[in-house]
């Protein structure tokens, strides 16, 4: 195309846009004295009489008017609201635009609230209703969330947790200049009827022993009983802080954790080999069995010289074995972390659009929204497990123990 095509191009775009533009301008005009038309003919019924119309029926007499704004689809428009001397002015439209108002904001939060990011609600704000959210009414909106999850996260736990899953989210916070870690420590459990339960979540400075102390004893503060088992990876602390806050809990090892951790010092060609041995331990029959396959394992890996992998699997296989006290139905679920690793998949893709976050506590909103937002779809209300199993187990031991005595 030459220069003088595209010039001429250009020029009937601008004039194609210039026509929009005014014939824009006249329907939102039209939009415009229509409703004020309107606005007045309602003043004009609520005092019997029509402005300056002087006769012994009229009710009222008019003092002036103020204006408000009202986006309606042909754009922004400003509404002439007429005031009366003795009675308030109500108006259909006036209604009308509160309930938009209303409805417009808790739009814009359950966006907010489903992992929404602010770009991309405006975006939206201005497809729907021909403008964008302004940065004030964001920041007003933030309060009434922050309000709401701050609530939400501190609810009161209700009921029995027979198995409940830790974990804990590294993320990127800007802080004097300098981008520092903050985590994010999160806990969901199967409940006494056997549905999953977004349990709590605060912020921690890391992932050490103080930072998962904090995080129990804001779970049991809140009235989290009845645990029978705790499925976590080896984090730093947590294991003392689970013995001092619930001591009579068992406590299970991720296996996938534990797989990556003996990998870790395996060669990657063995990697294949290294799997099929680990796996053949936990697909044992039952627990005592297990511990035999890991002493065959622990011999083979001796042979192979994979010296450190021994020592990792002699050391912690039976933090993984815990499973094998629980239900065989149950074992499937409860021998990994994956229930809450799907969870934080969610999370870190919500966050990884923010980037740095400027505080630890904008981090724990964000992420607190999305799990409320989770919490309220059909993730919950699905049976996740038969606790009925493990009522029954437990039946059967103290029949076993009275028998015993």
């Amino acid at each position: 195309m030459d220069d003088h095509s595209t010039q001429k191009a250009q020029i009937i775009q601008l004039n194609e846009s210039a026509v929009r533009d005014h014939l824009g301008e006249m329907v939102r005009n039209t939009v415009e004295d229509t409703l004020n038309s309107m606005l007045d003919s309602e003043a004009d019924r609520l005092c019997n009489a029509e402005k300056y119309q002087r006769h012994d029926a009229r009710t009222d007499t008019r003092a002036g008017h103020y204006q408000r704004k009202l986006m309606t689809k042909a754009g922004e428009v400003n509404l002439n609201i007429p005031k009366l001397r003795r009675q308030t002015f109500e108006t259909a439209i006036i209604e009308r635009y509160r309930r938009r108002e209303a409805s417009v904001e808790e739009s814009l939060i359950e966006m907010y609230l489903a992992g929404v990011s602010v770009r991309r609600i405006e975006d939206i704000t201005e497809t729907l209703w021909g403008t964008k959210v302004s940065p004030g009414t964001i920041s007003n909106l933030n309060k009434k969330v922050y309000a709401k999850i701050e609530e939400w996260r501190n609810r009161p736990i209700v009921g029995n947790h027979p198995y409940v899953y830790l974990d804990g989210i590294v993320l990127k916070r800007s802080w004097g200049g300098e981008v520092c870690n903050v985590s994010v420590l999160v806990a969901i459990g199967v409940n006494e009827h056997g549905y999953r339960k977004i349990l709590g979540v605060c912020e921690g400075a890391k992932e050490d022993k103080a930072g998962w102390s904090s995080f129990l004893h804001h779970l049991k503060q809140r009235g989290l009983t009845g645990v029978q088992l705790f499925i976590t990876d080896a984090c730093m602390g947590l294991v003392e802080s689970l013995a001092e806050h619930y001591p009579e809990s068992k406590w299970q090892r991720c296996i996938v954790h534990f797989y990556r951790n003996v990998f870790s010092v395996v060669p990657r060609k063995k990697m294949p080999e290294v799997a099929a041995m680990l796996k053949a331990i936990h697909a044992s029959e039952d627990k005592q069995a297990a511990i035999e396959k890991a002493g065959t394992v622990f011999t083979k890996l001796e042979e192979m010289k994979l010296r450190e992998a021994a020592k990792k699997v002699q050391d912690s296989i039976a933090e993984t074995l815990t499973y094998f006290d629980f239900p065989r139905e149950h074992r499937i679920r409860i021998r990994t972390n994956n229930a809450l690793e799907r969870i934080m998949k969610e999370i870190r893709r919500r966050t990884r659009v923010v980037g740095a976050f400027p505080d630890g506590h904008s981090a724990l909103m964000l992420c607190a929204a999305r799990l409320r937002h989770i919490a309220g779809t059909q993730w919950g209300s699905k049976r996740y497990l038969n606790i009925d199993l493990l009522k029954e187990q437990e039946l059967e031991l103290q029949l076993q123990i009275n028998e015993a005595a």
